[in-house]
């Protein structure tokens, strides 16, 4: 069993910047691809970004291109979402997810690829 652990969610404004991390504990002896996915009121949970077991791939949603990076530093168990001139539109509750194999391509946005799960980050961005 793995945990997951997320933080760094809060309200800000329209233009600015959260950190977001996700620790893992438990069986972490074996490394997991990692994602973000969102929760906006009303809509499903969706696909944001994700990175690979080993770090050297990441991939992104269009929306979040340029404006959020993840990160991992396995050492510490921790993923991190740095999210930068957030709009509106990406209030959201944020999960971190553990996949024990890296998803292949479109696999990213299932969230069935994924076997574990956090319980979520609030992010309130106001306009």
């Amino acid at each position: 069993q793995v945990q997951l652990v997320e933080s760094g969610g809060g309200l800000v404004q329209a233009g600015g910047s959260l950190r977001l991390s996700c620790t893992a504990s438990g069986r972490t002896d074996s490394s997991y691809a990692m994602g973000w996915l969102r929760q906006a009121p009303g809509k499903e949970r969706a696909f944001v970004v994700g990175i690979t077991q080993g770090g050297s791939r990441t991939v992104y949603v269009d929306s979040v291109k340029g404006r959020f990076t993840i990160s991992r530093d396995n050492a510490k168990n921790t993923v991190y979402l740095q999210m930068n001139s957030l709009k509106s539109e990406d209030t959201a509750n944020y999960y971190c997810a553990a996949a024990s194999r890296n998803p292949f391509s479109t696999n990213w946005y299932k969230q069935a690829s994924y076997d574990y799960w956090g319980q979520g980050t609030q992010v309130t961005v106001s306009s």
